[in-house]
């Protein structure tokens, strides 16, 4: 058994698969970063300041009663809450990795892509076997007359 699933596990789909997943994890780690450290900052002081993954809703107080400053307070305190400003966070971490998917998905698709074959231009005499015009209707090479074909 432990032999099967060696040979399981080393067949290069496997192999492909788990290389694709460590690279995705990493990927997303760093589109992650990317909207938390450089998308939302500049956003959230164009919009007077504000810090996306702070913004929440308090469905009820926790120990200490509030407003809370900051989502790490409330949770803090034992607050319930609704936490949109990271689901935001979450949605264009989203949409920056689907974007990226679709990018990468079609330029393989263009790698993939096979040419239409160009219409041939050459046809071979019947009689001789030479290559010769498609448009000739006598063969250069031993005259015979080749008919409409």
């Amino acid at each position: 058994m432990l032999e099967e699933f060696k040979k399981f596990a080393m067949r290069g789909n496997v192999v492909d698969m788990a290389v694709g997943i460590i690279i995705g994890g990493a990927f997303g780690t760093i589109v992650k970063s990317l909207v938390a450290d450089v998308i939302m900052p500049p956003i959230g002081l164009l919009l007077g300041g504000v810090d996306f993954s702070d913004l929440f809703i308090t469905l009820k107080e926790g120990a200490t009663a509030g407003p809370y400053a900051t989502l790490a307070a409330a949770q803090e305190a034992g607050a319930v809450t609704i936490s949109y400003g990271l689901f935001m966070n979450s949605v264009i971490s989203f949409l920056i990795v689907a974007f990226a998917v679709f990018l990468l998905i079609r330029g393989i698709n263009k790698l993939q892509a096979e040419e239409e074959p160009a219409e041939p231009d050459t046809k071979e005499c019947p009689f001789c076997l030479s290559s010769i015009a498609i448009k000739a209707t006598r063969c250069p090479n031993c005259t015979s007359e080749l008919g409409s074909s």
